[in-house]
């Protein structure tokens, strides 16, 4: 990327196809490599032992967890001088991306090098960073995340776990419960969220080795079975004042942030999954006899396939367009500078919006993908002797990760509005220019279907689809404006329809540069992806605001509004079952994901 980082959400309001993004096209011979390295160690290491750690192995998953720090997977993230490698977010990313061919090891992987370290990483002191992250990086210690608790889900600030000051002024006295601990079976180390006093919430660092540290029995769970998760019990434990991480009552600024990296890489992650889903699905397909010919030659077993791969590559041009985001903005700090650390922070709040979206889409493809894939199994996609029926049960729980889905959606329109507000996005300019728009005699006219490598028709109902999306968020202002947080459902419509605008924008960005990078002829399997990307999120995108003005008004005034959806964003019919017929065909031809 030759040009700064855009501000988040940015992508609302700048005009498609101008932007170079950071794509899977342009890793560098590097990244190739370590991407090569993970997937060796995933084939060789870990896939071999699966059944072992499915049914309770946790032996096994702490040496191959230490093995993948002999192969540097757990000191990517870590600055040189902490003894780890400092790679760039987008290298990090692609590794995180192969590890998660295994949920369970993925799960207790992230929770090792994400949000058990991270924390310890961007708040922690240099005396706390050079006693613990070193071992951290080399598997030495494994590190764990305590911030829910039995009574606090999404509402974490509700913490009851007390930080009490001792008698002695040097130390701290921890006494509370916390539950879904990833980890907890072996972590040595613990970043605990405590309310010190009973009101200032607070961050410490407490190592298991601690008098009153205990842990409960493993919880049974639906899937990732393979990863331990305890409640970590906490009873009359005195930490030194010196464990404190950050500054007292300023807990929300690294459990928010943490939260905002788990997201992202949640939905990178998951990609790794998803891509693994595609690929057994499709040797399956082509394995599996019925009727005297492959599975894989049947149309509606293509259209699957076909469907799984578009929505991954989408998925894709989402993810890695904010790693690049990310390594511009971090890139061009100074990392010597004395509030590196807090506009690192800065960096990475931008782009939240983005993060939550990663989450959203990537959980939701990946349910669709394994569930997609165990139908093409049939009958044997229900038996544990098949891999799907583990990547079934493995998906569900990324929608609850990092924040619910529907928590992550209420945040995306809840935080555009406060940009908005604050100067920081100028999304009025844009109402403006929607309006102007509807207030002309030109309709906004769609081009043809033609084999256009320069992406026509998809610029043309990305640019439509965020008009429709800016118009349907102007009415619910302007209906709502004094109770809009309360307005869920509304809420929830409009995240959706921002949610499928950053997926065509990043998916036409992407595909221009595979054209690019490819030309016309050797990219058509991407071009047909993107085509059929974009069509469907355009139909979204009209069917939600549609929907929301029968909502918003009745009479006259509804057929007001949806004549100007109709003006906005003209029916342009696309060939989507010729689109998915031409993905399927790279996949059913590679026999896994074609991209």
């Amino acid at each position: 990327m030759s040009q700064a980082a855009p501000k988040g959400c940015s992508f609302l309001i700048q005009d498609v196809g101008n932007e170079e993004i950071f794509c899977p096209e342009k890793f560098s011979e590097e990244q190739h490599m370590f991407a090569q390295t993970a997937r060796d160690f995933m084939e060789r290491e870990v896939l071999p032992h699966v059944e072992a750690m499915e049914h309770g192995d946790f032996d096994k998953m702490v040496e191959l967890l230490k093995k993948s720090a002999e192969a540097g997977f757990l000191m990517m993230d870590i600055p040189e001088e902490y003894g780890g490698l400092g790679v760039d977010k987008s290298t990090s990313f692609i590794v995180t991306e192969y590890i998660s061919q295994y949920a369970a090891f993925s799960v207790t992987f992230g929770a090792h090098t994400g949000i058990g370290t991270l924390p310890l990483l961007l708040f922690g002191n240099h005396e706390q960073k050079t006693k613990w992250l070193p071992k951290l990086a080399t598997g030495e210690l494994i590190a764990a995340y305590a911030l829910t608790e039995p009574g606090s889900g999404s509402d974490a600030m509700a913490a009851k776990t007390k930080a009490v000051l001792d008698e002695d002024g040097e130390h701290y006295v921890l006494n509370g419960t916390k539950m879904w601990i990833t980890n907890a079976g072996f972590a040595d180390l613990f970043t605990v969220f405590c309310q010190v006093d009973g009101t200032k919430f607070t961050a410490f660092l407490v190592e298991r080795d601690r008098a009153g540290v205990d842990v409960g029995a493993e919880e049974k769970k639906m899937g990732i079975k393979g990863s331990s998760t305890r409640q970590l019990i906490l009873e009359d434990v005195r930490v030194p004042k010196e464990n404190l991480l950050g500054e007292i009552g300023k807990g929300h600024k690294i459990a928010f942030n943490i939260l905002n990296i788990g997201r992202f890489k949640l939905g990178v992650g998951v990609a790794g999954a998803a891509k693994r889903a595609v690929g057994l699905a499709a040797k399956y397909a082509e394995e599996r006899q019925q009727f005297g010919q492959s599975l894989s030659e049947f149309g509606a077993i293509r259209a699957k396939l076909g469907d799984m791969a578009t929505q991954i590559y989408a998925l894709e041009s989402m993810a890695y367009r904010v790693a690049g985001y990310m390594d511009e903005s971090l890139g061009a700090l100074d990392t010597k500078a004395p509030d590196y650390i807090q506009k690192m922070m800065d960096a990475i709040e931008e782009y939240a919006v983005e993060d939550s979206i990663m989450k959203i889409v990537g959980s939701e493809v990946l349910d669709f993908v394994v569930d997609e894939a165990v139908q093409i199994h049939g009958g044997y996609g229900y038996s544990q002797e098949y891999e799907v029926e583990r990547l079934y049960r493995d998906a569900r729980i990324n929608r609850i990760f990092e924040g619910t889905n529907e928590i992550n959606r209420m945040l995306i329109p809840g935080t555009i509005l406060k940009r908005t507000m604050k100067g920081e996005l100028n999304l009025f300019e844009m109402i403006q220019k929607v309006e102007a728009e509807l207030g002309s005699s030109k309709h906004a006219t769609a081009p043809g279907q033609e084999d256009d490598p320069g992406l026509a028709l998809e610029i043309f109902q990305t640019e439509q689809a965020k008009r429709v999306a800016v118009y349907a968020a102007n009415q619910a202002i302007q209906k709502h404006m004094a109770d809009l947080r309360e307005q869920q459902e509304i809420l929830m419509d409009l995240a959706d329809m921002i949610i499928q605008v950053y997926l065509a924008d990043s998916t036409v960005a992407r595909t221009q540069e595979v054209v690019r990078l490819k030309g016309a002829g050797a990219s058509a399997p991407h071009r047909a992806a993107c085509r059929l990307a974009v069509s469907q999120a355009y139909q979204k995108t009209v069917g939600l605001a549609e929907n929301l003005m029968a909502h918003l008004t009745h009479g006259e005034k509804l057929h007001a509004h949806l004549d100007n959806i109709a003006r906005l964003a003209p029916r342009s019919r696309v060939d989507q079952i010729g689109m998915r017929r031409v993905v399927a065909d790279a996949v059913v031809e590679k026999e896994k994901y074609p991209f």
